[in-house]
């Protein structure tokens, strides 16, 4: 008050009371009584702000105990996001004479339980011990135990689509995703693109007050997409998660991954022991733990999504030791023990028979002794390798429960994304890249890395055998949509808060388009009309809640179709029809579409599938193969797509590709990780390399530029100074041209010219390496790579990331000078050889999106 003064407060108060219309515009003489009033008035008001400013500065910490502000939370959630209110504009003058409005804040329901997807890639329906299988996985086997088990689940018989049918509610043709985007084309349902009116359970949970996260393999995002150039709407973070860590692809190296957190590329770990399945783990729970100690009230979405036990098949020595001679009986006699088990636990009926073992599957006691022993390695390696995943897991569920958390967490663990895998073929595979470049491995070939089969230096598949037992007692496997074989998985969910059963067996039929459904009856959330202004298609799944509390609530997934490259099957109230139109290990369809052979199962009675109706009731065939093509037309299914080459051919199916029409590309330092989608294809064709250095005093070393890893690739690099390249053919032989002379200091124009024989795919040529124009070196290149690479491991300028091309070298060698630009030029070759090298890639191309 001393500092302000009584006349400066007069003068105030009559010019507020100016102002508020108290005092007339005449200047009317004020009454002494009144003026007294007004200065009291502004002693209180500048006590109180006296009083205010002292609170603030010297008791800051009231201001966090004081009750926060009242809120208004939604109460219509059919739109997403929710609308936010508009409070009328406020006509106060001044804040202290105001009331403040309550804070509107979305919510997640009070009561809205955690939700935890974790989902399995490529285990088959009798591999896990939880329904009978030989693979001890004791974290599924707990859930069940205190959860439910369901063993009519079923998937659509390949891992891209059950993803976006899991994740949406809706079937995989209305994600768009009829195959993978490998092998997208300008069909609805088949552009690899998932539509705006199909939006994700993250992003339906996410917009209602959830935290949501997705570890693991994505595949979801079209192969073209992934690249700086994007666009990124498809990816994970712009699909609803706020938090991904993970690869893109349909694979991954789980020694040396490609890994993205959010849309950056994670360096690689330099641990010897890393491996990806801990890692993954490891930052689910940390990012778990970090939730709920900011915001404990708020649930959490997790999916949970490994690339175990997909090729390759990889995993710690310890856990393949586990099952040392666990399997010396063979296939054939494990699927006999394992139905049994089966009959035993309960998961399938007591007169359940082994449906027959497809006839190219040879029988386990002709085989020679050295088949016997590789094979057995084999499923060794893959036992450990679901063991090692299984336990894994236990230690997020275990995290979970440190939390407090557990009891109200939702969890479906989904134990395979299809049947289990026989992409292997008959023998399996030391470098699964062998099988892209149409490049047979013997047994013996295989045999020559028996030790090392699960380890880092290997890039290993399974014989096709182990697949079919894997599906035990079903025939197929997958990717044959039209057999159980290929869509039987098993499930199991566990939600202490929610499910009074414990330990139970639901015979329930339902698909992974009913997950979302569930999700949403479970956290008191309605089914989204609109969200970001996109007016939504309906779910298709029905919410598989009724069956919580009741074994015997008759199923209210009535129908339900299949289709994967022409496999195609309906089903419906019990009964099954389908065809198989291609098998795993085939990659010619056996017969044109329309004249392909349909069964007919009643699966109410015959669990396994062994007994063909078709014969002996054509009537309900013919019933079940026109409500197939109802609901063919009804979900974008039509027109059935078998084409195999073709499809692997972006410009004859009208998919967009990076590289269309190119025949030079330009790229610089620290462009890492760049696909086989999205760099020029230097294959069966000769080729120039021309790089812009600049060497320091001292000289340089390092990588320039490569492409792939251990298991294919090339590299071009300074070693002790001197250029250098080597090609690396399928890890099997590497071929390596040097220079005797390192480079002095300076800029200097490297370049290296690969000189193609012709005549054919994957033939030799003569590499040069030639500095400022003088050549410096040359050598011959016998064998090269007609088809594929890596299925993740990308093009990488300045270093050689995640596996090394060559070992010369350690990986990643970045290079210690500078590099200006780094320039590919292809040339031209006869029209015969291009036409063979297009139509090679095509069969690579067609290979791989199948084993993805």
């Amino acid at each position: 008050m001393s500092r302000l003064g009584w006349p400066n407060v007069i003068a105030r108060a009559d010019d507020r009371d100016l102002r508020a219309g108290i005092v007339p515009a005449a200047r009317s003489r004020v009454k002494l009584s009144h003026l007294k009033a007004v200065i009291m008035k502004q002693i209180v008001k500048l006590a109180v702000s006296a009083l205010s400013l002292t609170t603030l500065l010297v008791l800051p910490a009231l201001a966090q105990q004081s009750a926060p502000p009242s809120a208004v939370l939604p109460t219509e959630r059919s739109v997403l996001p929710i609308p936010e209110p508009h409070p009328p504009h406020s006509t106060v003058f001044d804040a202290r004479d105001a009331t403040p409005p309550p804070r509107f804040e979305v919510k997640a329901p009070a009561g809205a339980p955690n939700v935890l997807i974790v989902l399995i890639d490529d285990m088959g329906f009798g591999q896990s011990s939880a329904f009978g299988g030989p693979i001890r996985m004791p974290t599924v086997d707990r859930l069940a135990n205190e959860g439910l088990r369901y063993n009519e689940f079923h998937t659509t018989a390949l891992c891209s689509p059950t993803r976006a049918a899991l994740l949406s509610g809706r079937n995989h043709h209305m994600n768009n995703f009829g195959s993978i985007a490998e092998t997208a084309t300008t069909f609805p349902g088949q552009t690899g693109q998932r539509p705006n009116n199909v939006a994700s359970v993250a992003e339906m949970l996410r917009l209602n007050g959830y935290s949501t996260a997705h570890f693991g393999k994505n595949h979801e995002t079209a192969a073209w997409e992934v690249s700086p150039s994007g666009p990124t709407d498809r990816w994970p973070t712009r699909q609803g998660f706020d938090k991904f860590y993970g690869f893109m692809g349909g694979e991954t190296n789980q020694w040396a991954p490609l890994i993205y957190d959010g849309m950056t590329q994670v360096e690689p770990s330099k641990d010897p022991n890393y491996h990806f399945m801990t890692d993954m783990t490891d930052k689910a729970i940390d990012w778990m733990r970090s939730e709920k100690s900011l915001t404990p009230d708020k649930p959490f979405f997790m999916y949970f999504a490994p690339g175990a036990t997909h090729a390759p098949h990889q995993v710690p020595k310890e856990w393949i030791a586990k099952y040392k001679g666990k399997f010396d009986q063979g296939w054939d006699k494990l699927r006999e023990e394992t139905l049994a088990r089966q009959i035993k636990l309960g998961v399938v009926p007591p007169d359940t028979k082994l449906a027959p073992k497809p006839d190219a599957i040879q029988d386990w006691d002709k085989l020679s002794a050295d088949e016997k022993k590789l094979f057995v390695r084999q499923m060794e390696v893959f036992a450990g390798f679901g063991e090692y995943t299984d336990t894994e897991i236990g230690r997020l569920i275990d995290a979970i429960k440190t939390t407090g958390q557990l009891d109200n967490t939702l969890i479906f663990y989904i134990v395979g994304d299809n049947g289990a895998s026989a992409e292997g073929g008959a023998n399996g595979l030391y470098n699964e890249m062998t099988y892209f470049n149409g490049v047979q491995e013997t047994v013996q070939d295989v045999l020559k890395h028996y030790d090392e089969l699960g380890g880092p230096n290997t890039y290993g598949h399974y014989a096709a055998g182990w697949a079919v037992a894997g599906d035990t007692p079903f025939t197929w496997t997958k990717q044959v949509a039209s057999s159980y074989g290929g869509t039987r998985n098993g499930m199991v969910v566990h939600w202490p808060k929610g499910i009074a059963a414990k330990g139970e067996l639901r015979p329930q039929w339902h698909h992974v388009i009913d997950i979302v459904p569930t999700i949403l009856e479970a956290a008191k959330l309605p089914e989204p009309k609109s969200v970001n202004g996109t007016v939504q298609t309906p779910i298709e799944g029905v919410s598989m809640a009724y069956s919580f509390a009741d074994a015997k609530a008759p199923s209210r997934h009535a129908t339900q179709y299949f289709e994967i490259f022409g496999n195609r099957a309906i089903y419906s109230d019990g009964w099954l029809a389908g065809t198989v139109h291609r098998a795993a290990w085939e990659t010619k369809p056996r017969r044109p579409l329309q004249q392909d052979i349909w069964e007919l199962y009643d699966a109410r009675s015959d669990f396994s599938l062994s007994n063909d109706l078709a014969a002996k009731n054509p009537d309900k065939l013919k019933e079940m193969q026109e409500l197939f093509l109802k609901e063919a037309v009804k979900y974008n299914v039509l027109p059935l797509d078998d084409r195999t080459l073709e499809r692997a051919n972006a410009a004859l199916v009208g998919r967009p590709d990076l590289m269309a029409g190119r025949t030079s590309l330009t790229v610089y330092e620290g462009m890492i990780g760049m696909t086989e989608n999205v760099f020029i294809n230097l294959k069966n064709r000769s080729h120039a390399i021309t790089a812009d250095l600049d060497i320091p005093k001292g000289g340089a070393n390092g990588v320039i530029i490569a492409q792939a890893g251990r298991f294919g690739g090339w590299s071009f690099y300074l070693k002790d100074g001197k250029p250098t390249y080597t090609y690396n053919f399928l890890g099997l032989q590497r071929y390596t041209v040097t220079a005797k002379q390192a480079l002095p200091a300076g800029k200097a124009a490297l370049r290296f010219e690969f000189a193609y024989d012709g005549g054919g795919l994957g033939k030799g040529g003569v590499g040069t390496i030639l500095v400022n124009g003088k050549t410096v070196a040359t050598g011959r290149i016998e064998r090269t790579q007609c088809c594929f690479y890596s299925a993740d491991e990308g093009a990488d300028v300045g270093a050689d990331e995640g596996t090394p091309v060559t070992e010369a070298y350690k990986m990643p060698f970045k290079f210690t000078g500078k590099i200006g630009k780094v320039t590919i030029d292809l040339v031209d070759m006869k029209k015969a050889d291009t036409e063979e090298a297009v139509q090679a890639r095509k069969a690579a191309a067609l290979k791989k999106g199948l084993s993805d």
